[in-house]
């Protein structure tokens, strides 16, 4: 007897919101189709995609939050096998990037069982690979600072009242150099793969992740006008390439040397500390991830859209019948 395929999905069975459980919830519903191993750590998460790799799996799905994607990603580095993604998460950042839904299950599901594949760039942080983006300095002390516990109670509160709080400390002085000669100075670093931060903020507005290029900003002022700024260009889609505050530019490499140890965090999660960051490109293959051949809409960008033609038919004097 000759048993169906069935794509080994990753996922964390501890996750307790109602997101979590709606995932539990979805992958119970397909688990004919799929082999479901449930993860007891971040560790255990890589080292299953990184065997599944080496045993030649087509395609490995992460159903998580970006925590359990970056796993998977680290374990499928340097292979041929692909990533299949099942958002989760509360921000699902790559997903958004790649166009693929992260409101729904059942179509991002689709998306795998379409095969369409797409190979994105794959870079490293110290030898840590991110498919999205990575921070030296500020937003990694932001991470650093604000515990599970805070988050639990506060949410999204906990991490701006560790922002005031990171904001009152003596910032680092930090030395960029690029691979083609380029030299900046700084107090935090930025390197984006793709072009959205903390969730819908497209912050990095030249940033494709197939053209082998991070884009990188560097903030040279500290306290609270390099906020303001970066609020300013969370608002206009992009930093400003006049801002005299943060640096922008692209490159294909580049080293970050601090005055002392500062934190790490690739792709939203904290990696450590370190005082020397080098980012580079040394995958032997790109990343392959299953994805949709246009990016899908939410739920409600969707309803908007078929709403259109209706509001463009009704007179200028009101929406009523």
């Amino acid at each position: 007897m000759i048993l169906p395929k069935r794509y080994p999905v990753l996922f964390n069975p501890k996750a307790r919101s109602q997101r979590g459980r709606r995932a539990l919830e979805f992958l119970m519903d397909n688990a004919a189709g799929l082999a479901l191993y449930a993860t007891r750590s971040i560790e255990e998460a890589q080292a299953l995609s990184a065997m599944f790799a080496s045993q030649g799996e087509p395609v490995v799905i992460a159903a998580g939050g970006d925590g359990t994607l970056n796993a998977v990603v680290k374990g499928l580095a340097g292979s041929t096998t692909a990533l299949g993604v099942l958002p989760t998460g509360t921000m699902n950042v790559f997903a958004r990037e790649l166009g693929i839904p992260y409101d729904n299950l059942d179509r991002a599901f689709e998306v795998i069982l379409e095969g369409h594949m797409k190979e994105v760039d794959l870079f490293e942080a110290n030898g840590t690979p991110f498919v999205q983006m990575a921070g030296v300095g500020f937003d990694a002390a932001v991470i650093e600072e604000t515990t599970w516990e805070s988050k639990k109670v506060l949410g999204p509160l906990a991490y701006l009242l560790s922002a005031v709080k990171v904001l009152g400390e003596k910032p680092p002085k930090m030395v960029v150099k690029t691979t083609d000669g380029r030299t900046e100075e700084g107090i935090a670093v930025l390197a984006g793969n793709g072009s959205l931060y903390g969730g819908q903020f497209k912050l990095f507005h030249r940033a494709d992740n197939q053209d082998s290029m991070l884009d990188v900003l560097v903030f040279k002022e500290a306290g609270y006008r390099v906020v303001l700024d970066s609020l300013k260009g969370f608002a206009q889609g992009g930093v400003d390439l006049g801002n005299k505050t943060i640096a922008y530019f692209q490159t294909e490499g580049l080293t970050v040397t601090a005055d002392r140890e500062v934190p790490l965090e690739v792709d939203g999660e904290l990696i450590g500390r370190a005082s020397q960051v080098r980012f580079s490109d040394d995958q032997p293959e790109k990343l392959r991830v299953m994805a949709p051949r246009e990016p899908i809409g939410t739920r409600f960008e969707e309803a908007l859209k078929a709403m259109m033609p209706w509001i463009k038919k009704k007179p200028a004097g009101g929406i009523g019948p």
